[in-house]
């Protein structure tokens, strides 16, 4: 089982203006964020632009990502697809390239919803790998929520052993919590509270901008200096309101590139944020700018 404890960087994918990967950009990122002190890299999340990289991308910067990481913390590779042969064989792939875990979305698309249907789906994945799955609760995004009896039925599964819940309800996160199977958060604005109430770690997109407030955070809560981390929260919080209501990766990757981690670009069919989304976003980063970076 690994351990998953602490500020995983839901890592973004650098583009250059013509919309390829950038390696050069995306390795010099992993050595910043390691340097920041994050416990692990998940490479291609959604704030990486996961449905928008074609398998072969995803392989590439997988293999490119953990030979770069080196052991050195934690690598998380979203293996998510549609087709159940295209998730085995990307999750095989990740797991064969040396991935720690693999982060994987329930059937979001017309797949099967029915509680019965989810479990199969996962009973069929876990069979398929050797390494810790990581479920994924992002109702709003696929449509399909997790529900307690069906953590418990999907915690008895051999290598399923982590969820991360982006819901943003923070009683059902609890409830996840009381379950006994380790969860990770994945809403932004929830951080504080879920670290508080016993939650192991985060997958954190907002980390990509604030990397070394996002470690700093989880090393004050964790040695209950409570204090200290509830005055740097409130200047986390601003920014992270923002993203939250507004186009998320677009949001977070302008947050980046403003505070010199990325380019800043997304590819289509996102796109930047319009000028008044760009002045707003910058006045929710100013109490970050105060003091520069820790």
């Amino acid at each position: 089982m690994s351990n998953l404890e602490g500020i995983n960087l839901a890592m973004q994918t650098p583009f250059n203006a013509d919309g390829a990967i950038d390696f050069a950009v995306f390795e010099r990122l992993i050595e910043d964020y390691i340097a920041a002190g994050v416990q692990g890299l998940v490479l291609g999340a959604g704030t990486g632009q996961h449905p928008y990289l074609t398998e072969d991308e995803c392989n590439r910067l997988y293999e490119a990502g953990i030979k770069q990481i080196a052991g050195r913390v934690n690598v998380i590779c979203q293996t998510s697809a549609l087709n159940m042969d295209d998730v085995i064989r990307r999750s095989r792939h990740a797991e064969n390239s040396g991935a720690n875990a693999l982060m994987i979305l329930p059937p979001y698309l017309e797949g099967p919803d029915d509680e019965d249907g989810l479990f199969a789906f996962y009973r069929e994945v876990d069979a398929a790998v050797g390494i810790d799955i990581v479920g994924y609760n992002i109702p709003q995004s696929t449509g399909i929520a997790v529900s307690i009896p069906l953590l418990l039925r999907l915690k008895e599964l051999r290598n399923y052993r982590w969820i991360k819940d982006s819901a943003g309800d923070f009683t059902t996160h609890q409830e996840y919590l009381q379950t006994g199977i380790d969860v990770l958060n994945g809403c932004d604005t929830t951080t504080f509270a879920a670290l508080m109430a016993g939650t192991k770690g985060v997958i954190w997109g907002a980390a990509n901008y604030m990397p070394h407030e996002a470690a700093k955070l989880y090393g004050l809560i964790t040695a209950r200096d409570l204090e200290a981390a509830l005055v740097l929260w409130q200047k986390m919080l601003p920014s992270l309101l923002f993203i939250w209501r507004n186009p998320y990766v677009p949001a977070v990757l302008r947050a980046a590139e403003l505070r010199g981690f990325g380019t800043g670009n997304v590819r289509r069919p996102l796109q930047r944020l319009t000028a008044a989304q760009d002045a707003a976003l910058q006045k929710a980063l100013a109490p970050l700018m105060v003091d520069g970076p820790l």
